[in-house]
């Protein structure tokens, strides 16, 4: 008797054990699981202008290939479309550059934390899949109307006005879902973009002090 209980006792523990090691398991594979979803790209833009792979919302077919990577959050990056903007624009629209255009979020941190760079990158995103005539009036007009630093930046109704300005009423659920926030976040660290404005020039990526005599250059 005695004998067999200890042998019931020792299964006991035994089962206990293993269903312990189950449970384990199952809820290691379940934070792997949400790891790898909080990581993920999310939804890609659907749209001719937008490259899924690269990200970029693209203008022109020039050969030369121009990628600006802007966070509209960044003065530095309003003070670059001043400067710069109109006269890339300008080349794409004749075809002599193409003009891939990255939105990044490295300063959502300055927005009193609304997300404001993660929110204005979507919402381009969000213009170039449902109107992507209108997203270049779009794009210049976050930088017309582009908020300071540490304010909590344009609220997603602002944004939604900006987009019906521009001819991208339809828009509006997408911007307010901020559909395409996680692949800005994606995007941005994929490209390693560690501050803004970023340009690369045919791949490679310029100092942005070589950035006024590069553009003069392919600008003319």
């Amino acid at each position: 008797m005695a004998a067999a209980a200890k042998s019931n006792t020792n299964w006991f523990a035994i089962g206990i054990s293993i269903a312990v090691v189950v449970v384990l398991v199952a809820l290691g594979g379940l934070v792997v699981f949400l790891n790898n979803q909080a990581g993920a790209p999310g939804a890609a833009p659907q749209s001719a202008l937008v490259n899924e792979e690269t990200g970029a919302i693209s203008f022109g077919e020039g050969d030369t290939q121009v990628d600006t990577f802007v966070d509209f959050m960044c003065p530095i990056c309003g003070d670059f479309e001043d400067t710069y903007g109109a006269a890339l624009q300008d080349a794409a629209a004749a075809d002599e550059i193409t003009l891939n255009v990255h939105p990044v979020s490295i300063l959502d941190r300055l927005s009193q934390n609304t997300e404001y760079s993660t929110r204005a990158g979507s919402a381009v995103y969000c213009v170039a899949a449902e109107a992507p005539d209108s997203t270049l009036d779009f794009f210049n007009s976050l930088f017309e109307n582009q908020p300071a630093e540490n304010t909590p930046g344009l609220s997603d109704d602002e944004l939604i006005a900006l987009a019906e300005q521009a001819g991208a009423g339809g828009a509006a659920d997408c911007i307010t879902d901020g559909t395409y926030k996680r692949f800005v976040g994606s995007q941005t660290d994929q490209h390693e973009i560690q501050g803004t404005p970023t340009v690369e020039i045919d791949g490679e990526r310029i100092d942005n002090s070589e950035i006024g005599t590069r553009f003069a250059e392919i600008l003319g």
